[in-house]
C-alpha cells in the first residue's frame, strides 16, 4: 500500500501521459454521511438521503473497503440452488442440437417470426437464458456454471414463470418456479379460469417472468456492498431473458406500472415472513434472511404486436386475489448461520417500488442496430454463444482487436440502435426497459489496433452531452476518434496509457489492464432518484447488468471474452474524469480481452450434472 502511495504522489510516473492533459489520481479520502432527521424535510427528501447514504457506504476508497467478512465462512456458503419441497416438479426438455437457433447477429437486425408457447418452446426459453451451461471440477471441489452471469457466481436472482396453460406441464394458467439444476419447473399454484388473466388483459402468445432476490447468497461473500451485486446480476438476467425470447421471436418489456406488493403476490412470494431487520450487523441464525425479494416482472409476447396497452387496475386486482390461491411448497434452508449485515435489508425497505395505475405501457417499434464490422463475428448460433459464454479470470495482456471491432462491439451497446440520436432504449436487449437510458461508459483503450491508448467516453443519451462536458475537467478533447461511425456517439477525452490506473481504479486487479479495454459505467443518480423516486435506484443497476450482458455476448461472439468487475474505487475513478457530487455515480466496472484457461479445472456436461450432492 505504501509503495502505491509513492506512486499517486508522482502521477507521471503511473500514467506516462503522451499529451499535456495528466490523469491524476486522486489522494485517499474518508466518506461520512448521516441521516436527516429534521422535522421540516419532507418524506421524499429523507428517502433520497438514506439511499445516497447507502451508497456513499458502500462505497471502496484507497483506505478502506466496504463493509464486509474478513474472511469466507465456508461452513455456511449459501447453496446456490432454491428448491420448493414437496411442489409438484415438471421436466423440461433438452435440445439436443443448435440446428433450429438463430444466428446472434442477426437479431440486430430483425427477429424471427414468433413461435407459439409449448413445452418444446419453453424448455429452450429457459435453457438458453437461465439454465446450467457447464459443471466445472478440481481437486475436491466441483461446482455449476449457468447461462446468466454472477458476480461471485453465487447467483441471487430466482426465476418464475406465470403462464396460460401449457400442454404436459399444466392444464389450467400456473405460477412455477424455475430450478435450473434440474432444467424443470416446480409448480407453485394452478390459477383458476376466474382469476386467469391472459385472455382478458394480454396478447394471445404472451406470459410473464418474475425475479426476485435473495440478498444472503451475495451478502455471504460481498457484506453491504452485496445489493448492488444482487441488482447485477437482476440486470444480467433480464438481458439473457431478453435475449432467448428474441431467438423464439419474441419480444420483452418490464411492466413497470406494478409495484412491490403485486410481485410478491404473484409469484407466492409471501410465503416468507417479513423479516425483522436488527438495528446493527448481527451473526447468528436468522432463517427469515433467506427469503426472495421481488425484483420485477417481465411480459414476454409475440413480437410484432405494435400496440396494446396494459390495465394495471385490472391486473393489480386480479393480482390480489392470488393470497387466497393453494400454493405448494416450502422453501429449503440455505445456511446454517447467518450474517445481518442490516443496511442491506433497510436501503431495500426503501427502494420498494409502488403501484403506479397511471403508468402507460408502451410498445416502441424494433430498432435495428448499426452494423460496421460484421465480418469481424465468428456467425454463431445464439444458443452456442449464450451457453458457451464464461467470465475470463485472468486476461493474457498481449490480445488486440481491430478499430472497427471495437467500433461494433459499441454501436451494439447503444440504447436506440439506428436512431439519429441515442435515448429512448428501442434496440435489442435495451428495449426490455421502458425508461431513456441513464448509463454511460467511461472508457480505457488499452489494445485497439488503430486507435491511440487512452480515455474515451461513450454518450448514451445524448441529452447528456453538455451536461456531462460542463461536468467532467475542461482540458478534455471530446474529439470523435479516428474511423468512427457518425452513429456512434464516442468521443476521445485524453490520449495516455490507462493500464496502470485502470488497474489500480479496479481494486489494483491486472485483469482490468491486461485486456483489449476495460470501462467504468456512469449513471445519473441523483436527479434520476429526485425526478421520478427512490425506486429507480436499483433500476440504474440493471441497466447496467445489460450492458454488461452485451458486451459478454460480443465479446465471445468475436472469439475473446470479458468479465464484470464489481469492485472498483468509486469517488478515485469520478475524480479522475472530474466528476463531483451524486449527479454522476460508478456504478459498474467490465473489461473484455483475451482469456487465460486455467487447463487444471476441468469442464462437464451441464445435464446431467455430476450428482445431487454437488
Amino acid at each position: 500500500m505504501k509503495s502505491f502511495h509513492r506512486t499517486i504522489q508522482n502521477p507521471r510516473r503511473l500514467l506516462r501521459p503522451s499529451t499535456t492533459v495528466d490523469l491524476k489520481l486522486p489522494a485517499p479520502r474518508r466518506f461520512t454521511m448521516s441521516i436527516s432527521s429534521s422535522s421540516t424535510q419532507q418524506n421524499s427528501e429523507q428517502l433520497l438521503t438514506q439511499v445516497l447514504t447507502y451508497h456513499n457506504q458502500t462505497k471502496h476508497s484507497f483506505t478502506k473497503y466496504a463493509r464486509g467478512p474478513r474472511g469466507l465462512d465456508w461452513e455456511n456458503q449459501p447453496n446456490p440452488f432454491r428448491r420448493y419441497i414437496s411442489a409438484p416438479l415438471r421436466p423440461l426438455l433438452h435440445p439436443r442440437n443448435s440446428d433450429d437457433s438463430v444466428l446472434y447477429q442477426s437479431l440486430f437486425n430483425s427477429l424471427p417470426p414468433p413461435k407459439p408457447i409449448s413445452l418444446t418452446t419453453i424448455s429452450d426459453f429457459f435453457y438458453d437464458s437461465l439454465a446450467l451451461s457447464a459443471w466445472k471440477s478440481t481437486g475436491f471441489s466441483t461446482w455449476s456454471l449457468r447461462v446468466n452471469p454472477s458476480s461471485g457466481n453465487l447467483h441471487p436472482t430466482e426465476a418464475y414463470i406465470i403462464s396460460p396453460p401449457i400442454e404436459s406441464v399444466s392444464d389450467s394458467a400456473f405460477v412455477a418456479h424455475y430450478t435450473p439444476k434440474e432444467h424443470s419447473l416446480e409448480i407453485r399454484t394452478q390459477i383458476p379460469s376466474g382469476f386467469d388473466f391472459f385472455p382478458v388483459l394480454f396478447p394471445n402468445g404472451s406470459f410473464l417472468i418474475g425475479f426476485s432476490s435473495i440478498f444472503w447468497r451475495e451478502a455471504w461473500k460481498y457484506g453491504e456492498r452485496a445489493f448492488r451485486y444482487c441488482n447485477h446480476d437482476v440486470g444480467h438476467a433480464i438481458a439473457s431473458v431478453s435475449m432467448a425470447a428474441a431467438g423464439l421471436g419474441w419480444d420483452v418489456k418490464v411492466l413497470d406500472g406494478l409495484g412491490h406488493e403485486e410481485l410478491k403476490k404473484l409469484v407466492g412470494l409471501e410465503v416468507y415472513p417479513e423479516f425483522k431487520i436488527p438495528s446493527r450487523t448481527v451473526k447468528g441464525k436468522f432463517e427469515d434472511i433467506e427469503f426472495e425479494y421481488p425484483d420485477c416482472l417481465l411480459l414476454v409476447f409475440p413480437n410484432g404486436i405494435d400496440k396494446f396497452d396494459v390495465n394495471y387496475k385490472d391486473l393489480s386486482l386480479s393480482i390480489s386475489q392470488f393470497s387466497n390461491l393453494d400454493w405448494k411448497g416450502e422453501p429449503n434452508s440455505l445456511s446454517k448461520e447467518h450474517i445481518c449485515w442490516d443496511i442491506i435489508y433497510t436501503t431495500s425497505g426503501i427502494v420498494k417500488k409502488p403501484l403506479t395505475l397511471e403508468k402507460r405501457f408502451v410498445i416502441d417499434s424494433y430498432e435495428k442496430s448499426v452494423t460496421c464490422s460484421e465480418n469481424a463475428y465468428y456467425h454463431l448460433k445464439l444458443r452456442d454463444l449464450v451457453r458457451k459464454r464464461r467470465s475470463a479470470v485472468d486476461m493474457d495482456g498481449v490480445t488486440s482487436i481491430e478499430r472497427n471491432t471495437f467500433y461494433q462491439m459499441l454501436l451494439h451497446c447503444l440504447p436506440s440502435g439506428f436512431q439519429e440520436k441515442q435515448k429512448r432504449q428501442l434496440g435489442l436487449p435495451f428495449r426490455v426497459m421502458d425508461w431513456d437510458s441513464e448509463v454511460h461508459c467511461v472508457l480505457f483503450v488499452h489494445r485497439v489496433v488503430g486507435l491511440p491508448k487512452g480515455l474515451y467516453f461513450l454518450v448514451r443519451n445524448e441529452e447528456h452531452y453538455d451536461v456531462l462536458k460542463k461536468a467532467m475537467r475542461s482540458d478534455f478533447k471530446w474529439e470523435k476518434p479516428e474511423g468512427c461511425p457518425p452513429e456512434l456517439p464516442l468521443y476521445e477525452l485524453a490520449r495516455t496509457d490507462c493500464m496502470k490506473l485502470s488497474k489500480h481504479l479496479s481494486c489494483h486487479q491486472d485483469i482490468a489492464s491486461d485486456g483489449c479495454f476495460s470501462l467504468g459505467m456512469v449513471a445519473r443518480v441523483e436527479p434520476v432518484l429526485r425526478d421520478k423516486g427512490v425506486w429507480m435506484y436499483p433500476r440504474l443497476f440493471w441497466e447496467t447488468g445489460v450492458i454488461g450482458q452485451v458486451l459478454y455476448l460480443e465479446a465471445h461472439a468475436l472469439g475473446i471474452s470479458a468479465t464484470g468487475i464489481g469492485c472498483f474505487f468509486d469517488d478515485p475513478v469520478h475524480e479522475v474524469v472530474g466528476l463531483a457530487g451524486s449527479n454522476f455515480q460508478s456504478l459498474y466496472h467490465f473489461t473484455v480481452g483475451g482469456p487465460v484457461i486455467d487447463k487444471r479445472i476441468m469442464s462437464l456436461p451441464a445435464y446431467p450434472g455430476p450428482g445431487v450432492d454437488v
